[in-house]
């Protein structure tokens, strides 16, 4: 089986048991169980957080909100793969100083410092947000995602986690019902809708449960964060 998990909340959420049970599994079983990080996150992040030994190593990484898809080498490193992201970047066609500069001064937006290469992020306060943001990106032709009522994501129109992780297991050639969708916000919901089988873990953001909870190829957990995901894992006979 594959587990293609989101971390904050998901992978990463839980108690420091639930965490360390998920991760000993994962390695006692790496012969049998392939790891993809689907993340918010960019590569800088995972590198700090796997480079401590307590959490493990994924094998395939798709960060920055699906704008990422990138292996991990024999020697640690994070490499973006070409013929994945051909498509996201002439999507996005170096639109980030054109964005800035459409949402400078925005009420409720605060641009992230981290520099990401196919995508904008900002932390939302929804009680202050410019109504009008949303419109004035999505008219320039880009997506907007708005997750966990505190991040706004400008995304190239088309890409986000679903779409991306559909590119990966197509190049990959995996076997879909063996691949397992984790996640806990709305940024989550195109990976959990995707079709193959899902799980939204304890504690998952309501929104994206409304979405998803009727689906029948997803499991809403009662375990929170890895614990969810063992569940499902249980639920789903896949291993």
């Amino acid at each position: 089986m594959v587990l293609a998990t989101d971390l904050d909340g998901t992978f990463l959420g839980g108690s420091d048991g639930d965490r360390r049970r998920l991760y000993d599994w994962i390695e006692a079983n790496r012969q049998t169980v392939g790891l993809i990080f689907v993340t918010g996150r960019d590569p800088a992040f995972i590198r700090d957080l796997c480079g401590g030994g307590d959490v493990p190593w994924p094998d395939y990484v798709i960060g920055d909100v699906g704008t990422t898809i990138a292996r991990i080498t024999s020697e640690g490193e994070i490499e973006p793969i070409a013929v994945l992201e051909e498509e996201i970047a002439l999507t996005w066609d170096s639109s980030a100083a054109r964005v800035r500069a459409a949402l400078d001064g925005r009420a409720g937006l605060r641009l992230q410092p981290t520099e990401f290469r196919y995508r904008l992020s900002y932390d939302l306060d929804p009680d202050d947000l410019d109504p009008t943001a949303k419109a004035t990106v999505e008219a320039m032709g880009f997506d907007v995602l708005i997750s966990d009522n505190r991040f706004f994501d400008v995304l190239p129109a088309g890409i986000s986690k679903g779409p991306s992780l559909r590119r990966l297991i197509d190049h990959l050639g995996l076997v879909e019902t063996r691949v397992l969708a984790a996640g806990d916000t709305l940024n989550d919901l195109s990976m959990l809708a995707l079709g193959v089988p899902a799980v939204a873990v304890g504690g998952a953001e309501k929104r994206l449960l409304d979405e998803v909870g009727h689906l029948p190829h997803v499991h809403v957990a009662e375990g929170v964060g890895a614990a969810g995901i063992h569940e499902a894992i249980a639920t789903f006979g896949l291993h």
